[in-house]
């Protein structure tokens, strides 16, 4: 994807979703931090039928401890790794308790300070909950910023350097957002479907195999 090409790109992602959401369901900004620490090699589907049973019960991080080690993993036990982020998740309920005031740091150093949150998951809360111009680099992002020659690099932070230069400032707000959704849907990992992308145009990728028939 040549440089000039990129201020394109994200303004025709922006004309098609002007105001792109996660797909995590969450009401408050704890529940935004519990359903991102979740979602770690799970789908945000999968996250969202867990929490919707356990946020009307427990989505504070004392009522979270009160629901202990059994009884947290009981409500997330279909998602994956649910008994290493059920001890993350408790642990980091007692750290917001006791440095925080159970309130959710505003800042990346204090974010990546509790168990289980990598700069990944605090890029999300930044943005998602905060309004910062960050960029969570996932395996969707990665791959798309590969694909397109919007960002190359060997790794996500590579990536999210990378993408942090190249985004135009206007776009920044809602970038992780568009690739993501984009990477979900239509730049997809095995077969990305050329034939229906918007931003065809300006990507660096030339598909192997024709659009299937209609």
């Amino acid at each position: 994807m040549k440089v000039a090409d990129i201020p394109t790109f994200f303004a025709t992602l922006h004309a098609a979703n002007p105001e792109p959401k996660t797909e995590l369901e969450y009401s408050t900004d704890f529940e935004l931090l519990t359903a991102v620490l979740l979602s770690a090699q799970a789908t945000d589907v999968g996250v969202n039928k867990a929490t919707r049973k356990l946020f009307p019960v427990a989505n504070t991080p004392q009522q979270l401890l009160d629901l202990g080690m059994d009884g947290l993993c009981d409500y997330i036990k279909t998602i994956g790794l649910y008994r290493s982020k059920a001890k993350h998740l408790l642990e980091t309920c007692r750290i917001l308790i006791n440095q925080h005031g159970g309130q959710v740091p505003r800042t990346r150093e204090a974010l990546e300070a509790l168990p289980g949150v990598g700069r990944k998951t605090a890029n999300v809360v930044l943005n998602v909950a905060f309004g910062e111009p960050t960029c969570a680099v996932d395996t969707h992002i990665f791959r798309v910023s590969n694909r397109t020659g919007l960002a190359s690099g060997k790794t996500p932070l590579e990536v999210e350097n990378k993408l942090m230069k190249r985004i135009p400032p206007e776009f920044k707000l809602h970038a992780h957002h568009w690739l993501i959704l984009h990477g979900r849907y239509v730049c997809q990992a095995r077969k990305p479907r050329c034939w229906e992308c918007s931003v065809a145009t300006w990507c660096s990728f030339k598909p192997k195999t024709p659009a299937p028939a209609p």
